[in-house]
């Protein structure tokens, strides 16, 4: 038996873990029900102009720019667009199979400056692909065949590879779209607002409204916590488990051992009227006072024992 149960180790280190997500997480609850709401963006020149720094908001609105992107596929005109093309194939296993497979041909990305408005003004965004919450829904997604793309010949055969085609995906952010950003609220040289990562506390950049991010986290730290609680639970028992059964065992053996001991000694008694040879190994001893017994349950116990 193993000395460490490590099954108990790990699940004791992922309640750790997840105790300590959930701690974070109703750490970013408590601040984003702690920030200021910002009902009209236009309020927020007359809070930056109180000097109060950092100045942690959170804001909603449309998303607009003065230079928006045209989508090549989607036709959608947006302001961060990513563009990806993969190369599907198939390739021939050491097997003697076909089996699909895909690289990444090309994979780029483009943004303009832009903002979020909501009637009353305008906030400029800075950072918002490195926020938490932000994803870039998708545009358009499309396969080309290989049938009508340029193909290198036999060479790829050569190789063991098919060619299936090419899948193209464009995600962008469309202008127009609603989103809540959480962060710093401050000024450029110009006088121009705008909102980015703070450099202590939450940067959420997401299409749900404030008290739904509350409470989309919030549930997320119930759950770390009631998992961690779970986890702690099962990897006590399977240590105690473990060390009880480590115990018994030692305990077994070692009766099992003297059981040994004293029937080879009455044994060896029996063969040599009680006495040993003065003249023999220590090592000699011991073999000829250990003889042939059966110490088959000495490792596992077992009922019954057949001995040819």
């Amino acid at each position: 038996m193993a000395m460490v149960p490590w099954r108990g180790v790990g699940c004791c280190l992922s309640a750790a873990a997840l105790y300590l997500l959930g701690r974070t997480s109703g750490r970013d609850v408590d601040i984003l029900k702690s920030v200021n709401r910002v009902n009209q963006l236009r309020e927020l020149a007359q809070l930056l102009d109180e000097e109060i720094f950092p100045l942690v908001v959170a804001i909603s609105g449309r998303v607009g720019s003065e230079t928006p992107i045209s989508c090549e596929f989607s036709g959608l005109r947006g302001v961060i667009i990513e563009e990806t093309a993969e190369q599907h194939f198939l390739k021939h296993s050491d097997a003697g199979s076909w089996i699909q497979d895909s690289a990444l041909m090309q994979s780029r990305s483009n943004e303009v400056p832009w903002y979020l408005d909501d009637g009353t003004g305008r906030v400029r965004v800075v950072g918002a692909q490195g926020a938490t919450g932000f994803v870039l829904p998708v545009g358009s997604e499309a396969f080309e065949e290989s049938g009508r793309l340029p193909v290198r010949g036999t060479s790829d055969y050569v190789q063991g590879l098919k060619m299936l085609g090419v899948k193209r995906i464009e995600r962008v952010l469309p202008v127009g779209t609603s989103l809540t950003v959480v962060g710093e609220a401050a000024k450029d040289d110009v006088g121009t607002i705008r909102i980015q990562r703070p450099s202590k506390g939450p940067f959420y950049v997401s299409p749900k409204t404030i008290d739904e991010l509350i409470a989309n986290i919030g549930r997320w730290a119930r759950w770390y916590k009631y998992a961690s609680a779970g986890l702690t639970v099962l990897s006590v028992y399977m240590i105690a488990n473990h060390a009880v059964r480590y115990i018994l065992e030692r305990r077994r053996r070692n009766e099992l051992e003297k059981r040994v001991l004293a029937a080879a000694a009455k044994i060896s008694g029996q063969d040599n009227g009680g006495e040993m040879d003065d003249s023999l190994s220590d090592g000699a001893k011991r073999e000829r006072a250990m003889p042939n017994l059966c110490v088959i349950c000495l490792e596992q116990e077992y009922n019954s024992v057949f001995v040819p």
